[in-house]
């Protein structure tokens, strides 16, 4: 019996998937619709996709697939803007990912600690001053709302560099030795956060929760002086335009942002113009394509054996 095929279409690298699919799906035809030979193929028959951002109207041509699989950890790409048929969604879950995002985490808390902007800045004017105050870790409290895969290996890295973490998500979370807050105390939550990390997933609930009022919620006199947004989840939870005037206007003493409202982000955007505002291009985890062929080999092999998929998207919470 043959095996079922393959549909890849990513808007990575080119290089990147024609390297990774070298090898991959052993015994299995593959369709890569970045392949300009296979733009009008008739993709009836073929159960299983792999795919970051795809075409419109891909999933009226192939009509016949049974599991989906999202390049990335986000799926907001796939839920947002497709009629998808009643079939499995898998996120993108693997140690490279998770390693870079809590590594680009941990870079960006320790850039805002030991005020490596502020230094930059001096650097570019040939300034020789010491900046005080230099407070420690142990000084500083991270706020990491989304405690997923992500969000608690990044609090993990956190706490080894010596932060005092403590975590929030809608519903109520035990992590030992951390503080936890839910939906119900989320002001108390950001009423002791000196660096704000967000880690969530793009919902109805979390578009545009990052806005006027919640920065304005956020410690003010801590450790740092005034608090600092870092953001690698989701750029529509965000209101740049109230992230903006929250910089501005000192509610906010910085930011690190790899997401954004609308990428890639637009050269008239005020965020760029800020010292104090590090912007990496949603590149904080990126997916290593090969990682996420494995990924897919192995749910793929999974469903084969009638045992259950992991990492399936509830539609209803949206992630």
């Amino acid at each position: 019996m043959s095996l079922g095929a393959v549909l890849v279409d990513l808007k990575f690298s080119r290089d990147a998937v024609k390297s990774a699919l070298d090898g991959a799906f052993a015994g299995r035809e593959v369709v890569d619709l970045g392949d300009e030979a296979n733009q009008g193929r008739d993709l009836s028959g073929i159960p299983y996709a792999v795919l970051w951002k795809p075409d419109p109207f891909l999933l009226e041509r192939a009509k016949d697939l049974k599991v989906i699989f999202s390049g990335g950890a986000g799926v907001d790409h796939i839920l947002s803007n497709y009629d998808l048929p009643d079939i499995p969604i898998v996120r993108f879950v693997d140690r490279s990912l998770t390693d870079r995002m809590s590594e680009w985490v941990v870079l960006q808390c320790l850039a805002h600690l030991r005020r490596l902007p502020d230094y930059i800045r001096q650097q570019r004017s040939a300034v020789w001053y010491d900046i005080e105050p230099q407070p420690e870790a142990r000084d500083v409290t991270v706020g990491i709302m989304g405690l997923g895969v992500l969000g608690l290996d990044s609090l993990r890295k956190l706490k080894v560099m010596g932060f005092n973490v403590i975590g929030w998500s809608r519903g109520k979370k035990h992590i030992e030795d951390v503080d936890t807050y839910d939906a119900a105390s989320l002001e108390a939550f950001l009423g002791k956060t000196d660096i704000l990390v967000g880690l969530l997933p793009l919902t109805s609930e979390t578009k545009g929760l990052y806005n006027a009022r919640l920065f304005s919620r956020l410690r003010q006199g801590g450790a740092l002086g005034k608090p600092v947004f870092i953001n690698a989840g989701r750029g529509g939870s965000q209101v740049e335009a109230d992230l903006a005037k929250a910089l501005s206007s000192g509610i906010l003493g910085g930011a690190s942002l790899d997401v954004f409202e609308r990428e890639p982000l637009g050269t008239d955007s005020p965020l760029w113009a800020f010292d104090t505002v590090i912007i990496t291009p949603h590149a904080a985890a990126s997916s290593d394509v090969q990682a996420l062929f494995r990924h897919a080999e192995n749910q793929i092999a999974r469903f084969e054996r009638s045992e259950s998929l992991e990492h399936v998207v509830d539609r209803k919470a949206g992630y």
